[in-house]
């Protein structure tokens, strides 16, 4: 494991904090939201539930375990999908709730699924964890009422075995799937911040593209993707879907720009587009990886030595 992937499982580790009361569950471990609970603009339908798939308050799992989603009563589409009774899944690690009436967090806390995951793989460090489910619609905000799982604790040791899987789907295509191509001078760059730039611990990360257009996940249109922030890690196999962890971050809605947060320190940043199903174009387009120091005030330290990451 290198230095800032530590460094950024390390704040995942230091995030764990008291747990708020849990919304009311029932026998099943379906879980509705308290009554009165409201979100945002679209309303979800009586009686819908999400839930953990084979994964229990309190189970022992290994440092990487695969998190399957439930869901009754709605149906799972993309992010930027305007589909009535739908939504798609958003896993909250060590954190409380966000605002229910605007859109979810993208952070290393806050992991989206925006092209209709029902399942995700996980990498934790070792220790207590909590996780909750909380299902967006088309625009990453939460419904009204709000539909989330119970918050589970779960416990990361070195030694635990798999954790049991949910029922095998149907077996998929052998072989990679078929890039979409990118026009010719496709380009994504950082309008925000530049290379070597200091910034504060929340920076508002802003996206550039020129010679292709942005459409959400789910939504194949020619010479169209959207943006995957990757976060102190070498590029992913360029003929898969783009892994979505701590650091590889999905805008899935079509966004080009978000807060993110990271730890004190130096970091490196790069920006690879997409297509519908997270596969990177081909040719891919990507931008050059970029270092950023992060101060508690934003701005260069003063003496390099005596002032570090002021």
């Amino acid at each position: 494991m290198t230095t800032r992937s530590a460094s950024l499982l390390a704040l995942l580790a230091l995030s764990l904090g008291s747990a708020p009361a849990f919304a009311q569950s029932d026998h099943a471990g379906h879980t509705s939201a308290p009554a009165g609970q409201r979100g945002g603009p679209v309303a979800s339908p009586p009686g819908a539930a999400v839930y953990f798939v084979a994964l229990r308050d309190g189970a022992v799992v290994p440092p990487k375990f695969v998190v399957n989603f439930g869901l009754t009563a709605m149906g799972v589409a993309p992010a930027g999908s305007d589909r009535e009774n739908s939504g798609h899944h958003h896993l909250l690690i060590d954190t409380e709730l966000p605002p229910l009436d605007q859109p979810i967090p993208n952070d290393f806390q806050h992991l989206h699924f925006g092209a209709g995951q029902t399942e995700a793989e996980v990498t934790l460090p070792p220790g207590q964890h909590t996780l909750q489910l909380l299902l967006g619609d088309k625009d990453h905000i939460p419904h009204s009422p709000p539909v989330m799982s119970q918050r589970i604790r779960v416990t990361v040791s070195e030694t635990a075995g798999a954790v049991a899987a949910a029922p095998p789907a149907a077996a998929a295509p052998s072989g990679p799937k078929k890039r979409n191509p990118s026009p010719p001078d496709a380009k994504v760059y950082f309008v925000y911040p530049t290379d070597g730039a200091y910034v504060s611990r929340t920076p508002v990360i802003r996206f550039g593209l020129i010679n292709m257009g942005v459409a959400p996940a789910g939504v194949a249109k020619a010479n169209t993707g959207h943006h995957h922030l990757i976060v102190d890690s070498e590029l992913p196999p360029l003929d898969q879907p783009i892994p979505n962890d701590f650091q590889h971050l999905h805008f899935g809605s079509g966004q080009t720009e978000a807060k993110v947060t990271l730890p004190l320190g130096r970091h490196t940043l790069q920006l690879l587009l997409a297509d519908e199903d997270h596969v990177p174009h081909d040719p891919p387009v990507l931008s050059k990886p970029i270092t950023v120091t992060v101060t508690k005030s934003g701005r260069r330290p003063r003496s390099a030595s005596r002032w570090r990451y002021r």
